[in-house]
């Protein structure tokens, strides 16, 4: 069994208003990891995903490009302890 690990992540640039939310839910979905994004005052977007390294990885690499009308300048990480709290992945406020 791969080791599982938690990332906290910030994502900064333009980052809202393009789906950036939704299209992180769907990809977190569909790689396998779980956890929640939500938008920031600041107009960054901040995350946490958990998971199997590898999976947690490719959606840390799919954050750095965002859907198409992001442009992403930043993805500043936390690396965390694995706490296994989530069965899910949402969108959360």
């Amino acid at each position: 069994m791969e080791d599982r690990v938690r990332a906290h992540a910030i994502i900064s640039g333009r980052v809202q208003g393009v789906f950036f939310r939704m299209e992180t839910m769907r990809a977190a979905q569909r790689i396998g990891v779980f956890g929640w994004v939500r938008n920031l005052r600041d107009g960054s977007v901040e995350a946490v995903f958990e998971g199997d390294k590898t999976r947690v990885d490719a959606i840390l690499k799919w954050c750095k490009e965002g859907p198409p009308h992001a442009q992403v300048t930043d993805v500043k990480l936390d690396w965390q302890g694995y706490a296994g709290e989530f069965d899910s992945f949402e969108i959360t406020y």
